[in-house]
């Protein structure tokens, strides 16, 4: 009889990885113990039910490469987590999504906290203030400039679940958990600027596809 697993609930999909054999690959939300404290907190797995041969190491080097873009933590098991043990769902996915974005044996470093902005053609940079607060800055100046601050502060909030700070510009936001998470920032900037287009595509790559079932994989 084959043995059933709870892997938890799927939260994420990538139907086709362009970079493996086209295998369907998911994230998945966990609860596992705390075993300093006793207490619950949600951890991630990505998994596949391919059995391609080196299906193991492209679920690996997904894994390796989302504690490098989001700064996350892993498990003996396995499972990712952030280091302030919240959940940050949404940031996550991020997170999962551009890391299967590289192909195989494809080196990556965390996001720096700056980008040239194509739409204002100037450069956006996000300071850690500390306590999970950042600050998002330009080197322009004018109505112009401070609009795009704005945005790009929005964007944020939209992708990471954080919340505004309240300030006369409009430029500060934070994670509610209270703890700084840079590598999430930087990653989470690149799409910052471009919102509403990062989340249409996200929801057209989603229904191409659903997780097939073990004999349906190849």
């Amino acid at each position: 009889m084959r043995r059933i697993v709870d892997i938890g609930r799927r939260i994420e999909l990538i139907p086709i990885d362009p970079h493996f054999h086209d295998i369907t690959i998911g994230l998945y939300r966990q609860q596992i113990a705390d075993p300093t404290t006793g207490t619950d907190f949600p951890a991630f797995l990505v998994h596949t039910y391919s059995q391609t041969t080196g299906v193991t190491e492209r679920i690996a080097e997904i894994t390796r490469t989302m504690q490098t873009l989001g700064g996350m933590l892993k498990t003996p098991e396995g499972l990712l987590y952030f280091p302030c043990k919240d959940p940050h769902e949404a940031a996550c996915r991020r997170v999962f999504l551009e890391a299967c974005k590289f192909a195989s044996n494809t080196h990556t470093e965390p996001r720096p906290l700056n980008i040239l902005d194509r739409k204002s053609k100037l450069t956006i940079t996000v300071d850690s203030i500390g306590n999970g607060i950042y600050q998002v800055s330009t080197n322009g100046e004018g109505r112009g400039a401070a609009r795009r601050i704005s945005a790009i502060a929005g964007g944020l909030m939209k992708l990471g679940e954080m919340e505004e700070v309240e300030t006369d510009n409009n430029d500060t936001v934070r994670f509610a958990c209270g703890h700084s998470h840079d590598a999430l920032i930087g990653l989470l900037l690149i799409r910052a600027p471009n919102v509403r287009i990062t989340l249409r595509e996200d929801e057209m790559s989603a229904s191409r596809g659903v997780l097939s079932a073990p004999s349906q994989q190849t």
